[in-house]
């Protein structure tokens, strides 16, 4: 199986094959409106603006599964990551990232991109590393999504090089990216 291989639902409803996306350097991110980290939609928007005619894409997607911080339809968040961060990037129906009921592309970026570990030093990261260690469900048991803005970083021939935590701002993925590019 390839990344190649998935299919989605735009935001707008339409069907998108990834092999839309063959021979490009992508991030594909899942993403939520009312998040701490809701403002990596802006540092994602300046690398797609800097990058996308040299090969990048970024595909964001929706998820309400985190403290149901994405709680609107297709039509709201599209219109709130338009409004309030300019995205350009294309996005993509809301789903799930995690557990039993997540996509298969994400099942797919989580076998080959482990979980690492979450930034301490990061001042969001300090608040979720708490309250994920007090819930009653093991976060930290296995290579699932941990959070909204887990970022994976796949290169032009549709490899799984990369995964970067909410903790880590896009910005800081921009070496990584110029070396695919």
């Amino acid at each position: 199986m390839s990344i190649y291989d998935f299919k989605v639902k735009s935001i707008d409803g339409d069907d998108v094959s990834f092999k839309d996306y063959e021979g490009k350097v992508l991030i594909i991110v899942n993403t939520a409106s009312k998040c701490g980290f809701t403002p990596q939609y802006e540092d994602l928007q300046k690398l797609y603006e800097k990058y996308n005619d040299k090969g990048l894409e970024i595909l964001g997607f929706p998820s309400n599964q985190f403290k149901e911080q994405e709680p609107g339809d297709s039509k709201e968040i599209k219109n709130f990551c338009q409004i309030n961060y300019g995205v350009t990037f294309p996005l993509f129906e809301k789903i799930d990232v995690r557990g039993e009921t997540a996509h298969p592309l994400f099942q797919y970026l989580t076998q080959r991109a482990p979980f690492k570990a979450l930034d301490e030093n990061h001042p969001i990261g300090k608040i979720l590393i708490k309250m994920l260690s007090e819930s009653s469900q093991d976060y930290f048991g296995d290579d699932s999504i941990k959070w909204n803005f887990t970022k994976f970083l796949i290169d032009r021939s549709g490899n799984v090089v990369g995964r970067f935590e909410p903790t880590t701002s896009p910005s800081k993925m921009e070496a990584d990216i110029e070396k695919l590019l």
